[in-house]
């Protein structure tokens, strides 16, 4: 009985690591198709979602199953509980970057707003974000976790700067209005991605140290 829990709580990983890195490639294939302005790029994104929201169903089933045929100690209860949340966290990535190559198409149809000067920074730190946090997962890394809580503030920095510019574009030519509405979108997406990955790496404290660290004020007494 215990190999077989042993085998499922691997396989459950498994199948979670590969979902991150189905979710990893949709964000930079998505955000790629908007700053190289290419189409493709983005329908591969559009065609490969299926995956990730079937990746989403198998966990979930997996996670029920283990909860259902095993009585789990509490390391590894709060692990199998970190990966539920953690698979919603992902398959909400992957919508974001779904939602960003929709964008890339319509953008595709007017000429450039605007040179992309900070939009390939914040994707840059969202897409760094997501990956040290799925590292985090895979090493028990804490530090690496607390890390991606920290630059947080980095893309929320990036979104601020990004709407101001795009808003007095929009104010001065209202030619520009369309597109730059939809960067605002993209913009939008990735700090959503950004808040995702900081979620995950919340699991990620909570599965090693069983500390809840989502709402460091509210008192629990």
């Amino acid at each position: 009985m215990e190999r077989h829990f042993e085998r499922d709580l691997n396989e459950l990983k498994e199948r979670l690591l590969w979902m991150g890195s189905l979710a990893e490639r949709a964000v930079h294939q998505g955000v790629h198709s908007v700053l190289d302005s290419d189409e493709q790029l983005a329908k591969r994104v559009l065609d490969e979602e299926d995956a990730i929201n079937e990746l989403q169903i198998e966990i979930d089933d997996r996670v029920v199953q283990l909860l259902a045929l095993h009585q789990l100690m509490a390391t590894d209860l709060r692990l199998v509980l970190a990966v539920s949340r953690i698979n919603n966290d992902l398959e909400r990535i992957g919508d974001q970057a779904v939602n960003i190559a929709q964008s890339a198409v319509r953008i595709l149809r007017h000429p450039r707003v605007k040179p992309y000067v900070d939009l390939p920074r914040m994707s840059e730190v969202a897409e760094e974000m997501m990956r040290d946090s799925l590292n985090a997962l895979v090493r028990r890394d804490v530090e690496l976790a607390q890390k991606v809580l920290a630059m947080d503030d980095q893309v929320d920095h990036y979104r601020d700067q990004i709407f101001r510019e795009l808003l007095t574009y929009m104010m001065g030519d209202s030619s520009v209005v369309f597109p730059a509405f939809e960067l605002i979108l993209v913009a939008k997406n990735l700090e959503r991605i950004g808040d995702h990955a900081t979620n995950i790496a919340e699991d990620v404290i909570y599965m090693v140290q069983g500390q809840d660290v989502r709402h460091p004020t509210v008192d629990r007494r």
